[in-house]
């Protein structure tokens, strides 16, 4: 009878610790729902640690919120612009997307004034953007009614190159945190491209690195494990997928629509997901800090 006792005892730890390894991770609000309009997305922190995501209130806008959720307008764009991605450079300027302006805009540390970094009337339009070693930006740009993209690239003497063309709708764009590989996914074919960043920035080695069968694919962030962050939209989940491409986690969000995602908090473990469907922001703890925001805070 002790014996049963004991294999019944063990079974038990080891469906717990089975249960807690694989249970579900799951966001909270973290502003208002509908503070921001259906086009909130780009959230990115600052070096201070500051929170901004485009349209706010309305769109055209640039939204900053504070560490209670709270929001308010940072800056308006000038009229015939609305941002999408938002990124810091490691000197603290910000990047905007400007899909219907087709250029970047940076606005320098400390001011709110925007400049056109870098505008080409052959872009579709410029979506989300991810920085590399030295400055370099890489640029997403589909062109959603022929579900096809490019994907641009901006040398920090801003120079515009184009890297690819004929791809599938370019969406979500990230540097690994070694700034060897870039991550390239495409929405509407639901796959994800890794490409070798060579010395100058440019690109090779194209290979794919995971597909999905069901549901979008839109902003994603990489922690500092290398781990990569997918939105998965119209499923209302985030895939954290292993640099070998397997997919450790699915955390389980309130809305349906996340439209991309930005590490943040004390310590770059805070997750901050834009929601399309809900206008705000929701928020999770990460498996391991941010890359990019550990690399603006040293």
């Amino acid at each position: 009878m002790r014996f049963l006792i004991n294999i019944l005892i063990g079974l038990f730890f080891i469906f717990t610790l089975y249960s807690c390894k694989n249970q579900s991770l799951r966001s909270e609000d973290f502003t208002a729902e509908f503070a921001f309009t259906a086009g909130i997305e780009g959230p990115a922190v600052n070096g201070n640690g500051e929170l901004f995501a485009v349209n706010f209130a309305k769109e055209g806008t640039i939204g900053k919120v504070n560490n209670a959720g709270e929001g308010e307008v940072f800056i308006s764009l000038p009229e015939g612009s609305i941002g999408n991605g938002i990124r810091f450079d490691l000197d603290g300027n910000m990047f905007i997307a400007d899909y219907l302006g087709h250029k970047v805009y940076r606005i320098k540390k400390d001011t709110k004034t925007p400049e056109v970094w870098a505008q080409d009337s052959t872009m579709n339009q410029p979506n989300d953007l991810a920085i590399g070693r030295g400055g370099v930006i890489y640029l997403s740009d589909p062109n959603w009614a022929e579900s096809t993209g490019k994907l641009w690239m901006v040398t920090p003497e801003r120079e515009i190159l184009l890297l690819e063309e004929g791809m599938g709708t370019t969406n979500g764009i990230e540097v690994s945190p070694d700034n060897k590989t870039l991550y390239v996914n495409e929405s509407v074919q639901r796959m994800v491209w890794k490409y070798d960043i060579q010395e100058n920035g440019t690109l090779n080695n194209k290979r794919k690195f995971i597909n999905f069968t069901d549901f979008g694919l839109d902003g994603m962030r990489c922690d500092m494990q290398g781990n990569l962050y997918l939105t998965r939209y119209d499923k209302g989940t985030i895939a954290i997928v292993s640099p070998e491409g397997k997919i450790l986690k699915e955390v389980i969000l309130k809305g349906k629509k996340p439209s991309n995602i930005a590490f943040g908090g004390e310590n770059g473990l805070n997750c901050y997901v834009t929601m399309a469907d809900r206008g705000c922001l929701e928020t999770f703890v990460a498996l391991s800090p941010g890359s990019y925001y550990s690399k603006i805070h040293h």
